[in-house]
C-alpha cells in the first residue's frame, strides 16, 4: 500500500523535533563528564568551535539528503546512486541497534522518577547498590522497559504532525525550562561557584589531540549524525525551509542543552564530592547524582525534577529513532503507519529484552568483555556511526559532490556556509572521522585509553 509521505508543518516544528532528536542521554550523562575529563571550559571551547563547523556540515548534508529525495536513509542513498546504497543499509541498521538498548535505559530513568516521587530514600542512600540491585532483577526493568517503550510507540503512531512534532513543541520548552532551574539551582549551592569556574574557565595548557577526538566524539553521540535520523526528519521537511539556518538553531538547542546539563551537574559534584570524579554513564545519573541529591535541601523535589527533564530528553530521542525505523519500513514495505509502528514496536520489545537481563539472569554473557547492552553500544556508537558518516562524506565528496547538496539547500535561501561546507565533507572530516573510529575502537577493547 504506498502512502503519502508526511511533513512537518514548517520550519519551527522541524528544528524542535529535529533538536528534540538530538537532545538526549548523551546531553545529560556524557557531555559534563567529559567537559570535567578534560578540563572544563577548554573542552567546551573546542566542542563549541566544532559543532558550528564539523557538526554543522555534517547535518546540513543529511538533512539536505532527505529532503533533496524525500526518503528515508536506505532509499536516499539508492536513489542518488545505487551502487551506494549499501551506506543507507548500513544506516539504517544503527537505529534499529539503538532504540532497544536505548529504550532499556530509558525504562530505568523511569522507574527513578516515580521513585523520587514515591520516595528516594533507598535510592539516595544507596548509589550504586540501589541501581544494581533493580536492574540485576528479572521482571522490573522489563516492565518499564515496556513502560517506556510503549509510550515512545503511542507518540510514533500518532504520525509526523500529531505525534513527533506536536510532542515535542511541549515537551522541549518543558526540558529547557527545567535545565535552567536546576542549573541555577546547582550555582546557589555553598561552594559551587569553584565547580562553576573550572566547568566555563578555557585552561588552554590542558589542550590535547585527545581532547578535540573526546570533543568529536561526543558531537556524534549528541546530534543524532551518521544514524538515519536527520535523512528522514530532512524527507519531511518542506522545501521552502531553510536548512541552513535550521541547522544552526538545532545547534544552538543541542549545545545550550549539554551546557546547561554541566551546570547542573559539575557544580553540584564540586560541592558534595569534594571537587573529585565525575562518573560517566550509569555511575552518574543512578548513582553519584542521587547521592548528591540526598545532601540538598529540598533534594526529593530536585531529583524528582531532574528526572523528569532526563525522561523528557530520553523520550524525545527515543521517538526519533523508532520514527526512523517506522519510516524505513514504511517506505521499503509500503505498509501502513499503524502496521509499521506495531512491528517495530514488537521488534524492539524482543530485541530490548537480552540488554534488559544482561545485568541479571544473562550477566554471565559477555561480548568483547562487555555486557550484552554495553556491547550494542559500543557497535553502534563507537563502530558503526564514525564508519557510516565516513562512507557518507566520501559518497558525497567524491561521488555525488557537493554541489548537488548545495544547490538542494539553496532552493529556499542563499548558503553562507558552502565553501566551508564543501571543505569539511571533501577534506577535513574524512581525516577525523577515521581518527575518532580508531581512538574509539582502540578506547572501548582497552587497548589504548582516549
Amino acid at each position: 500500500m504506498s502512502n503519502e509521505r508526511s511533513s512537518f508543518t514548517g520550519k519551527i516544528g522541524f528544528v524542535l523535533a529535529a533538536a528534540g532528536s538530538a537532545v538526549g542521554l548523551g546531553n545529560i550523562w556524557r557531555f559534563p563528564y567529559l567537559a570535567a575529563k578534560y578540563g572544563g571550559g577548554i573542552f567546551l571551547f573546542v566542542y563549541l568551535i566544532l559543532s558550528v563547523t564539523f557538526g554543522f556540515a555534517l547535518m546540513v548534508t543529511e538533512i539536505a539528503i532527505g529532503r533533496k529525495t524525500g526518503l528515508s536513509a536506505i532509499g536516499a542513498y539508492k536513489k542518488l546512486n545505487s551502487k551506494f546504497s549499501f551506506i543507507g543499509w548500513l544506516g539504517a541498521l544503527i537505529p534499529m541497534i539503538i532504540l532497544p538498548y536505548y529504550s532499556v535505559i530509558g525504562g530505568w530513568v523511569t522507574k527513578y522518577l516515580f521513585t523520587f516521587i514515591a520516595g528516594p530514600e533507598a535510592a539516595m542512600t544507596g548509589g550504586m547498590t540501589f541501581f544494581g540491585n533493580f536492574i540485576a532483577q528479572p521482571a522490573e526493568p522489563l516492565a518499564w522497559f515496556l513502560i517506556f517503550l510503549g509510550i515512545t510507540a503511542a507518540v510514533v503512531f500518532l504520525g509526523v504532525e500529531k505525534g513527533v512534532e506536536k510532542v515535542s513543541k511541549i515537551m522541549m520548552p518543558i526540558l529547557i525550562f527545567l535545565s535552567g532551574v536546576i542549573a541555577v539551582y546547582s550555582m546557589c549551592l555553598p561552594g559551587a561557584w569553584e565547580g562553576v569556574l573550572y566547568y566555563i574557565t578555557p585552561d588552554f595548557s590542558k589542550f590535547s589531540i585527545r581532547l578535540v577526538l573526546g570533543a568529536m566524539g561526543q558531537l556524534f553521540y549528541s546530534m543524532s549524525l551518521a544514524m538515519g535520523i536527520m535523512i528522514t526528519y530532512g524527507s519531511y521537511m518542506k522545501k521552502d525551509v531553510n536548512i541552513e539556518s535550521s541547522v544552526h538553531q538545532i545547534e544552538i538547542f543541542d549545545t545550550g542543552i549539554a551546557f546547561l546539563a554541566g551546570l547542573m551537574i559539575v557544580p553540584a559534584t564540586y560541592v558534595f564530592s569534594g571537587g573529585g570524579n565525575i562518573d560517566k554513564g550509569p555511575g552518574l545519573m543512578f548513582g553519584t547524582l542521587p547521592q548528591v541529591f540526598e545532601g540538598m535541601f529540598g533534594g526529593q523535589f530536585i531529583g524528582a525534577l531532574f528526572f523528569l527533564l532526563v525522561l523528557f530528553a530520553a523520550l524525545t530521542s527515543s521517538i526519533s529513532l523508532m520514527e526512523t525505523v517506522v519510516s524505513i519500513v514504511q517506505d521499503k514495505l509500503h505498509w501502513k503507519r499503524s502496521t509499521s509502528c506495531l512491528v517495530v514496536f514488537l521488534g524492539a520489545l524482543l530485541l530490548g529484552v537480552p540488554s534488559s537481563l544482561g545485568n541479571g539472569l544473562w550477566s554471565s554473557v559477555k561480548l568483547l568483555g562487555m555486557d550484552i547492552l554495553s556491547f550494542f553500544d559500543f557497535l553502534s556508537n563507537s563502530v558503526m556511526m564514525p564508519t557510516v558518516a565516513l562512507m557518507t562524506c566520501v559518497f558525497v565528496g567524491y561521488v555525488l559532490k557537493p554541489k548537488a547538496l548545495i544547490e538542494e539547500v539553496e532552493l529556499s535561501s542563499r548558503f553562507r556556509g558552502k565553501k566551508l561546507f564543501t571543505v569539511i565533507v571533501k577534506y577535513i572530516a574524512p581525516i577525523f572521522i577515521l581518527l575518532i573510529l580508531v581512538s574509539s575502537v582502540l578506547d572501548a577493547l582497552k587497548i589504548v585509553t582516549i
